[in-house]
């Protein structure tokens, strides 16, 4: 479970990915919920960003697609994010994607969520 994290960080891992929602799925009522969350939502900024700098085409665009759309959903709920990471995925997506509108809109939702008034960037 350690090691997956890392796993998921690889552009196009759906299985990685599937077996984390299970373990999200198990661990529901569990106090390391949120902590286990945190690292699947830093797994998810850093998979994008290894998705937009290895592929400057959109070539991946439904890869891509359910990869922002599970990133909206964690931040949603996780509601902060690791400044590096967050820095790391606004200036590459802007670089590689500022024409796709999924990561604008998620863009914009993050945007929303991270700089309310007390949030942690």
């Amino acid at each position: 479970m350690d090691q997956l994290p890392a796993a998921l960080e690889r552009a196009g891992n759906e299985e990685s990915w599937a077996v984390a929602d299970a373990i999200s799925g198990v661990l529901k009522n569990s106090e390391e919920l949120h902590s286990w969350r945190r690292h699947l939502l830093s797994a998810c900024m850093k998979g994008l960003v290894a998705m937009y700098s290895s592929s400057k085409e959109e070539s991946k665009q439904e890869v891509e697609r359910s990869m922002l759309l599970r990133l909206e959903k964690l931040l949603c709920v996780v509601e902060e994010v690791d400044p590096d990471d967050w820095c790391s995925l606004v200036k590459t997506g802007l670089k590689y994607r500022y024409r796709d509108e999924t990561f604008l809109k998620v863009l914009n939702v993050a945007i929303q969520l991270l700089y309310k008034k007390e949030s942690s960037l």
